[in-house]
């Protein structure tokens, strides 16, 4: 038999014995990139938590005013490498929305319905400050605030309010300037209060009963003459009183609707008058009736950077206030060589 002759299933063999081969190989470097590949969703798992606590809520403070609206102060840490972030406010109703950078700068923003979209430009803290009034409904003299915060928070109740039911307690209550400061918890919570007044006590004075003396005993004949001078004097003195309290009503009517266009057109000419704007509005606060009165003894209108300068308050805070008193009717604002003008109106009408 020649050598070199192989059979034909041996040959076979030999390929399928090269296939294995070759498929050991495969094996071998799947298993050395495996670790690699494992290694590398581990660091994702890790990074994951990471990056969401870059959205998280770092501080929350509410301000409820007398008027019922509120403000809203928070502080939250994003992503610096994101280059807007998303925000949702607690309603739709909102005024004056600020945010700041950490560094200090204004950061633009879009507000649609309760969503605010900011763009970072690469901050990892952002603050936001907006009035917002939809927190607060009334039902005759009892005020409710309604919240559902998904972080702790605290809330500075209105100055004069009494506090008459809550569903949760509070965590922490403290006074601050005659004003309750509630330390409140993640979730629901329902403030019912009313506002009070401060009236002075009111004192009885002293009583004191005159002498009694009593009448000397005279005869039936003298007490009978004298009674029927007393009644006739009597009688004389009461229609004199009845007939001066005709002439007095008649007077007062034909006077009244004089007296009235006399207070109406006072109202109207001192409507400039701090005073005058007081009464109406007898709920602002004390910091606005400053700024009224500064806006009256300038004759009425001032620039918005006057006032920033005389009450040495930031952009936003100014900004705020003045908005704040637009919204009461007390003001108006308008534009002067790119400034705003805010000027006292000439006619106010009184709350209801």
């Amino acid at each position: 038999m020649n050598p070199e002759i192989v059979p034909i299933h041996r040959k076979e063999f030999l390929r399928e014995d090269g296939m294995l081969f070759v498929r050991t190989e495969g094996i071998l470097e799947t298993m050395v990139k495996a670790p690699l590949i494992i290694a590398s969703l581990i660091v994702v798992a890790l990074a994951m938590p990471l990056q969401t606590s870059f959205s998280s809520t770092r501080t929350l403070d509410i301000t409820v005013y007398s008027d019922g609206s509120a403000h809203i102060s928070s502080q939250l840490e994003v992503d610096p490498l994101d280059p807007d972030f998303e925000v949702n406010l607690f309603g739709p109703s909102i005024d004056n929305f600020v945010a700041v950078g950490e560094n200090g700068f204004l950061l633009s923003s879009e507000i649609i319905d309760n969503k605010v979209t900011i763009d970072t430009f690469g901050t990892s803290s952002i603050t936001i400050d907006y009035d917002i009034h939809d927190l607060i409904s009334k039902e005759g003299r009892v005020w409710t605030f309604s919240l559902n915060s998904p972080t702790d928070y605290s809330l500075l109740m209105p100055a004069n309010s009494i506090i008459v039911g809550m569903n949760a307690l509070p965590s922490n209550m403290v006074i601050v300037n005659d004003q309750t400061q509630l330390e409140l918890s993640t979730g629901l919570s329902e403030i019912n209060y009313i506002l009070g007044t401060s009236n002075p006590p009111v004192t009885n004075p002293p009583v004191t009963n005159p002498p009694v003396t009593n009448p000397p005993v005279t005869n039936t004949e003298e007490s009978t003459a004298d009674i029927f001078t007393l009644s006739v004097i009597g009688v004389s003195i009461t229609a004199a009183v009845v007939g001066a309290i005709f002439m007095v009503k008649r007077k007062a009517k034909s006077s009244s609707a004089i007296q009235n266009e006399i207070t109406e057109s006072k109202i109207k000419s001192n409507s400039n008058d701090p005073e005058t704007i007081f009464n109406l509005r007898p709920e602002m606060r004390e910091d606005d009736k400053e700024i009224i009165k500064f806006i009256s003894q300038n004759g009425g209108q001032v620039l918005e950077s006057d006032l920033r300068k005389k009450f040495l308050q930031p952009r936003t805070t100014m900004w705020r206030a003045v908005k704040r008193l637009e919204r009461q009717g007390v003001i108006e604002i308008s534009k002067k060589d790119l400034q705003n003008l805010v000027k006292l109106k000439t006619e106010l009408e009184e709350e209801e």
